[in-house]
C-alpha cells in the first residue's frame, strides 16, 4: 500500500512538472539573449553586417532605430559614431539600397535646434540598451529616450532633465512631406514620400499619426532644406517639411506613433488597434517582449555556452525581420494593402523588403519550416505582384528594383510546392516564370533575364557582351531546374520540357583546361588570360573560386566534370588552403567583400557574400560528409558572434543570419526547390523546434563540444539513420534525432550513394 502511494505521488509530481514545462519555455526571456547592435560596426569599406539596432516585432511593417548618419545616408547607424540626430521609422534592408518612407523624431533641450547637425547629441554605448522589444539611450543632452514596437507603430518616451526646456523635432527627411499640428488633441499627422522605392508613384505616401500625452506649450513648422521655421504654424507641405513641439520644462513625454501606406484614416486605425489600450510604455514593452519570447521559443537551444546562446538568438532575431508585412487590417480586421507594384489598394496579403538573390538560399527555407502559413501567403502574393506590375519580383524594396542577378522567384514556388505548401496556382507560377525567363524588363538586370536570347541559343550568356555573364548562366540554369521541378511535381509536361532543356547549361561554362567555370565569348571561345583569383568580370561580387560551386541542382554532375569524388574533394579542400589572394579585376579597386574574405583567413572561402555559403555542405554529396560537419562548425565559431562585429560581411535581409540559424541546428538548404535539408553539425547539445502543426522536432547531440563536432552515429525516432539529409516532411512529422558526437570523424557513415542528397545526375 505504501509503495503504491509513493508511486501515485511520484506520478502526480511528474505530471505536474510536465504541465509546467511548456509555460516555462514560453516564459524564458530568450529575447534578452539578443543584441540588436550585432553587426552595426560597419562602413563602406568594411562590413561587419551592415545592420542597425532594429526595434520591431517579427516581420513587422515598420522598424525603429536611432540615427547616427545624416538624412539619406544608407549607413543609418554605425557603432563607432558618437552622436545621435534622430529616432527613425525605418524599412531599410540594405545600406546599399538605402531606405524609404522615413521620418524621425529627436528630443532637444536648452534652446530649439532644428537642423540635424545642430540638434544631434552625443551618447555612449554604456548608456544604451538594444533589445528587439526595447531600445533605450540616455543622451548627453540629458534626455532619456525609450522605444518599444508594435507591427505598424512604436511607443516612445522622452524623459527630459528637470527644469530644462523640452522640445521634440519632427524631421520630414529627404523628400516631400506634409504635417498638420492639432494642438487641442496633442497630435501631429501627415505623410512622407521619400526613398528609391517610392518614386514610381507620386501618390505613394507613408501616412503617420503621432499622439503625445502632454500639452503643447508652443509649436511650429520648419523646412529642413533651408532651416526656416514658422512659429505657431499648424500645417506645411513640400520638400523637407517638418514640425516642432515645445513642452513644459522637464517634461516626461510619452508618444504613440503609427503609420499606413493606405490612408490617414488607416494610420489612425493602426494606432488605435495596436497602441490604443497601452496605458504607458511599460505595457507596450511587456507585450512586445512576450511576442518575441514566444517567437524565439520556436527554436529552444540548450547545452551551449552563453556566447553561443547570444549569437544564436541574435541571428534568429535578425532572420525574423524579413520579408516585412506590407498589409494592414481594415475596420473588419481583414487584410488589405497599397500595392507598390501598381499603386492601387487591393484585398489580401502582401510582403516586401527582400532580395531573392540573397534570401532564396536560407532565409525562405527557414521561414517555410517555422512559419508555413505565412510562407504560403507570401508565395501566393508573388503572383499578385506579377499581375500588378507584369513581372515577378526579384528584389522588392518595396517595389520591384530588379537588383543583382537571376530569376529566383521561381525557387520560392518550387520550394514551397516540394514542401507541401500549395497556396498558389502552379500553372500561373510557371507561366509567370516563362515570361520572366524569356524577356528583359525595365528595372535592373534581374527584372526579366539579361542575355536570354543567347542563353537559349548558345546555352550560356556570353561575356563581355553581358556583364556577370558566367554567374548569370549558373543561376539561370538553377532557376530553370526549379521551373522544371515545379512542372514535374504538378504534371505539367509542357513546362517540364521547356525548362528541362536548360538546367544543365552550367556545363557550357565549365573549362576542364583550367578546372573552373569561366567567361565565354559569343563565338564559343574562352575569354583569354584566365585568373581564378580575379574578381568581377563574368562573376558577381566574387571570382572563379566562388562560382565553381554554384550548381545547387546537380552536385553529382559537377563531381563528374571535375573527374570524380577524389578530385572534387581535393578541389573543395584547396578552397581553404590556397592563399587568400585578391585580384581586383574589373572592380578596379577593393570592394568590401574582398577585404572581408582576406580577414577571414580561410583561403578563398568568402562567407561574407552569398555565392559560396552552401559550398561546405557539398562534401555530403562526395563521400566525405564529416568535412561538412567540421567546416560548418569552424565557420560558425570563427566568423559569427553577437557583438557589433558579429558578421563576416553583409547580413543581407536575414540570409546570413538564417545560414547560422539553420547550420546551428545542424542542417542547411543546399538546393531550395527540393524538400531536403543537408546535414552539418549542431552547435548545441539539444535543440527543440516547435512546429506550427503543434509537433516538436528535437535534435539531441550527445557529447557535443567544440572538439566533438563529428557525427559518429545517428538515430531518427530510434531507428538507425545513415543519410546525409533530413526531409521537410520528416521534420514536420516531429520526433527525435539522436546524434552521438565525437572528436574523430566516422568515415564509414553517410558514404553510400543512397545516403547522398538530391542531385539531377544519378549517383
Amino acid at each position: 500500500m505504501f509503495k503504491q502511494q509513493i508511486q501515485k505521488l511520484f506520478l502526480s509530481l511528474l505530471l505536474f512538472g510536465l504541465s509546467l514545462y511548456q509555460p516555462i519555455i514560453a516564459q524564458r526571456n530568450l529575447s534578452d539573449y539578443v543584441n540588436t547592435l550585432q553587426g552595426t560596426n560597419s562602413k563602406f569599406e568594411l562590413t561587419r553586417g551592415n545592420t542597425y539596432p532594429t526595434t520591431a516585432l517579427p516581420f513587422g511593417m515598420n522598424t525603429w532605430t536611432p540615427q547616427t548618419g545624416t538624412n539619406g545616408d544608407g549607413w543609418k547607424y554605425q557603432y563607432f559614431k558618437e552622436t545621435i540626430r534622430g529616432f527613425q521609422q525605418a524599412h531599410q534592408c540594405s545600406s546599399w539600397s538605402n531606405d524609404y518612407a522615413v521620418f524621425s523624431l529627436m528630443p532637444v533641450t536648452q534652446s530649439l535646434k532644428l537642423n540635424e547637425n545642430d540638434r544631434q547629441s552625443g551618447f555612449s554605448h554604456t548608456n544604451e540598451t538594444a533589445k528587439p522589444y526595447y531600445y533605450q539611450v540616455n543622451l548627453d543632452n540629458g534626455v532619456n529616450t525609450e522605444m518599444s514596437p508594435t507591427e505598424r507603430g512604436v511607443h516612445m518616451r522622452f524623459s527630459f532633465p528637470k527644469n530644462e526646456k523640452s522640445y521634440v523635432v519632427l524631421d520630414g527627411y529627404t523628400g516631400i512631406s506634409g504635417v498638420e499640428i492639432d494642438q487641442k488633441n496633442k497630435r501631429i499627422s501627415g505623410y512622407v514620400h521619400n526613398g528609391r522605392g517610392m518614386e514610381r508613384f507620386e501618390h505613394f505616401k507613408n501616412f503617420f499619426v503621432i499622439e503625445f500625452d502632454k500639452p503643447f506649450k508652443a509649436f511650429g513648422t520648419w523646412d529642413n532644406t533651408n532651416g526656416a521655421k514658422k512659429e505657431s504654424n499648424t500645417s506645411a507641405e513640400g520638400k523637407g517639411k517638418g514640425a516642432y513641439i515645445q513642452f513644459n520644462n522637464g517634461a516626461d513625454v510619452q508618444v504613440k506613433i503609427a503609420s499606413s501606406y493606405i490612408s490617414q484614416e488607416q494610420a489612425q486605425r493602426n494606432l488605435n488597434n495596436e497602441l490604443g489600450k497601452a496605458k504607458n510604455l511599460e505595457a507596450t514593452k511587456a507585450a512586445a517582449k512576450q511576442i518575441w519570447n514566444e517567437h524565439l521559443s520556436k527554436i529552444l537551444v540548450e547545452g551551449g555556452s552563453e556566447e553561443d546562446m547570444k549569437t544564436f538568438y541574435s541571428c534568429f532575431f535578425r532572420a525574423s525581420l524579413f520579408s516585412r508585412k506590407f498589409y494592414e487590417l481594415n475596420e473588419a480586421g481583414e487584410p488589405y494593402y497599397f500595392s507598390p507594384y501598381d499603386g492601387k489598394v487591393h484585398e489580401g496579403y502582401m510582403y516586401t523588403d527582400t532580395g531573392f538573390w540573397d534570401t532564396f538560399r536560407a532565409q525562405f527555407p527557414l521561414n517555410a519550416l517555422l512559419y508555413p502559413e505565412m510562407h504560403g501567403r507570401y508565395v501566393s502574393a508573388l503572383l499578385d505582384a506579377y499581375e500588378q506590375c507584369g513581372w515577378l519580383p526579384s528584389w522588392s524594396f518595396p517595389s520591384e528594383a530588379g537588383s543583382m542577378i537571376g530569376n529566383h522567384a521561381i525557387t520560392l514556388f518550387a520550394d514551397a510546392w516540394a514542401k507541401g505548401i500549395h497556396t498558389f496556382d502552379p500553372q500561373k507560377a510557371l507561366e509567370a516564370y516563362y515570361h520572366e525567363a524569356t524577356e528583359k524588363g525595365p528595372w535592373g538586370p534581374a527584372n526579366g533575364r539579361h542575355g536570354h536570347k543567347e542563353y537559349y541559343t548558345l546555352g550560356y550568356v556570353p561575356y563581355p557582351k553581358y556583364g556577370e555573364a558566367t554567374a548569370k548562366t549558373l543561376e539561370y540554369a538553377y532557376d530553370d531546374f526549379c521551373g522544371y521541378n515545379l512542372a514535374k511535381m504538378t504534371n505539367n509536361t509542357f513546362y517540364e520540357n521547356v525548362f528541362g532543356r536548360q538546367m544543365y547549361n552550367y556545363k557550357n561554362v565549365w573549362d576542364s583546361g583550367v578546372g573552373f567555370m569561366r567567361g565565354r565569348k559569343a563565338d564559343g571561345s574562352w575569354v583569354p588570360d584566365f585568373d581564378a583569383y580575379e574578381w568581377g568580370g563574368p562573376f558577381t561580387e566574387g571570382n572563379a573560386w566562388h562560382y565553381v560551386w554554384s550548381v545547387f541542382q546537380d552536385p553529382k554532375g559537377l563531381i563528374n566534370l571535375m573527374g570524380g569524388e577524389e578530385r572534387f574533394n581535393a578541389k573543395m579542400d584547396s578552397v581553404f588552403t590556397v592563399p587568400n589572394t585578391v585580384h581586383v579585376g574589373t572592380y578596379g579597386g577593393k570592394i568590401h567583400e574582398m577585404t572581408e574574405m582576406e580577414m577571414a583567413e580561410m583561403g578563398q572561402y568568402a562567407h561574407g557574400n552569398q555565392p559560396i555559403q552552401h559550398m561546405i555542405y557539398l562534401y555530403n554529396y562526395s563521400g566525405q560528409p564529416w568535412k561538412s560537419q567540421q567546416k560548418s562548425r569552424e565557420v560558425m565559431r570563427k566568423l559569427y558572434n553577437y557583438t557589433e562585429n558579429g558578421y563576416p560581411g553583409d547580413e543581407d535581409q536575414g540570409q546570413t543570419s538564417s545560414w547560422y540559424v539553420l547550420s546551428a541546428m545542424g542542417f542547411y538548404s543546399v538546393c531550395p526547390g527540393t524538400n531536403e535539408y543537408v546535414l552539418g553539425s549542431p552547435v548545441f547539445e539539444k535543440t527543440t523546434i516547435s512546429l506550427e502543426n503543434g509537433k516538436t522536432f528535437t535534435i539531441k547531440a550527445a557529447d557535443n563540444s567544440q572538439q566533438n563536432v563529428y557525427i559518429n552515429s545517428a538515430q531518427l525516432n530510434e531507428s538507425a539513420f545513415s543519410k546525409n539529409y533530413l526531409t521537410y516532411q520528416q521534420l514536420l512529422d516531429g520526433g527525435t534525432f539522436n546524434l552521438q558526437m565525437s572528436a574523430t570523424p566516422n568515415k564509414k557513415r553517410g558514404i553510400q550513394n543512397t545516403d547522398k542528397p538530391f542531385s539531377l545526375t544519378e549517383y
